[in-house]
């Protein structure tokens, strides 16, 4: 019989920590899973599922002001930003007791404090003035991320703010200075400016959304822009002062921006911090990331770590399933994770997915590839639904047809890189997408479109001429 009380501690109950702990109990573990704030992380309570929340209200009130173009006849478009709130609110507070209740079901002890180390196999768990202790066989580190405190910006949470400050507002401001073009800015641009905020991005980068593809990202700039979002990239923020009424940006090219508020997008800050993993000698990288293997462990055999605190992709998708493969390890089986297939989901308006290589990048390591777009505007469905901008692009490897790589932007792009994903996980090929019947009229259509692009068969392109 084991000396320990339990065969896994989790510390940490976001999207990896959370089902790592279920996942083990489903395979006979007993299992413990402290969690200091509320289950869910920072994904439930504080990003993914709030701000798409508010992406859904927004999203009714633009279609709702587009209602004539159907026919549909509405005198008066009105929101109730509290009530919009107040739904966001409550989708996450089900949400979160719907995991507390997974949690009971599985028999997995969900345990309320900070946890630290005080050796290998002890964790101190301390909540409020109470400190106890609890010992495990295996322990599994999951305590993700926090927006990053950038000390030049002077984050005060009421002017200039982070997006957790942003879920929150009482009312919307009038105008948003947003520092960092990446996915949280571009998300918040979209829900601010739809609910009548004057929206600035200021991006250092060339483009917004600097880890999707440049043609992508023009095509986000312009429909963005269209709806009066101003742009500037390739600028920096050199400092932001508090003035009457809001603040003041200067910017490095001597420009000054003015704004109600601030919200500041850039970075995010490991959680590692008080976790005292110095008792338990887990190795850190030089950038402050737990250090990790194929199978999610560390340098200590028995610990393992998922999520954003190993920096590998800062995704929720991806924290769960490393917190699948590190319980499956901890419990005894022998399992690795792939990174090569990680969709990426930005839910702007349109929204943008990708997954795999993009054709730029197949080339820089030395492969020749095919590629097949097809646009929306092409497409039945995305007429009768009124939302034709955007396309659909399959990169895939010239001789083999294997897909490598796919890119979407428009309606739903973050539901239909799924099948994209799975035909790279499994080495499909072009021919197999488009050999597949699909139902009409559908969106993922699209898809298959694109696939029969590649070989230039696509029906619902004009034959391209022959240079």
């Amino acid at each position: 019989m084991s000396d320990f009380q339990y065969d896994l501690i989790v510390i940490g109950g976001g999207p990896g920590g959370y089902v790592a702990a279920i996942r083990a109990a489903q395979l006979g573990g007993k299992v413990a899973l402290v969690e200091k704030d509320k289950l869910g992380g920072t994904c439930l309570n504080r990003g993914c599922i709030p701000t798409k929340a508010l992406l859904a209200s927004v999203k009714v009130l633009a279609q709702t002001r587009e209602a004539a173009e159907f026919g549909v006849l509405v005198d008066e478009v009105v929101y109730d930003f509290a009530k919009i709130m107040a739904r966001k609110n409550e989708i996450v507070e089900n949400l979160v007791g719907g995991i507390g209740q997974l949690c009971q079901s599985y028999g997995v002890e969900v345990i309320k404090g900070a946890g630290s180390f005080t050796d290998q196999n002890t964790i101190s768990v301390k909540n409020g003035e109470v400190v106890s202790e609890i010992t495990a066989s295996n322990i599994i580190i999951a305590t993700g991320s926090e927006p990053a405190n950038i000390p030049v910006f002077g984050i005060d949470g009421q002017r200039v703010i982070t997006s957790n400050e942003a879920l929150n507002l009482e009312s919307v401001p009038e105008s948003i200075l947003i520092v960092g073009g990446g996915v949280i800015g571009c998300e918040f641009a979209c829900i601010l400016n739809e609910l009548g905020c004057q929206v600035t991005i200021v991006e250092m980068m060339p483009q917004i959304i600097p880890t999707e593809d440049i043609q992508i990202a023009r095509r986000l700039a312009t429909i963005m822009k269209k709806s009066g979002v101003v742009i500037h990239t390739k600028t920096r923020i050199e400092q932001i002062d508090k003035q009457s009424g809001g603040i003041k940006a200067t910017l490095d090219n001597g420009k000054e921006i003015e704004a109600e508020m601030s919200l500041i997008s850039i970075g995010r800050s490991l959680n590692t911090k008080g976790l005292v993993l110095e008792n338990a000698g887990v190795r850190l990288s030089q950038r402050g990331a737990i250090e990790i293997d194929e199978r999610c462990r560390t340098n200590v055999k028995h610990v393992f770590a998922i999520g954003d605190v190993t920096a590998k992709i800062m995704l929720a998708h991806l924290a769960s399933a490393q917190g699948l493969v590190a319980a499956e390890n901890a419990l005894g089986h022998v399992v690795e994770i792939d990174y090569e297939v990680v969709p990426s989901c930005i839910f702007t308006h349109p929204e943008i997915a990708s997954v795999g290589l993009t054709a730029a990048k197949a080339k820089e390591k030395g492969l020749e590839v095919k590629e097949g777009t097809f646009n929306f505007r092409g497409l039945g469905k995305a007429v009768t639904m009124g939302e034709t901008e955007g396309m659909v692009r399959l990169t895939c490897d010239a001789e083999s047809d294997v897909v490598l790589g796919g890119q979407i932007i428009g309606p739903h792009a973050t539901d239909l890189i799924g099948e994209i994903a799975l035909a790279i996980r499994h080495r499909l090929t072009a021919k197999d997408i488009a050999g597949t019947i699909h139902a009409h009229p559908t969106l993922p259509e699209a898809v298959m479109e694109a696939a029969e692009d590649v070989h230039g068969l696509s029906i619902h392109l004009a034959k391209k001429r022959k240079r």
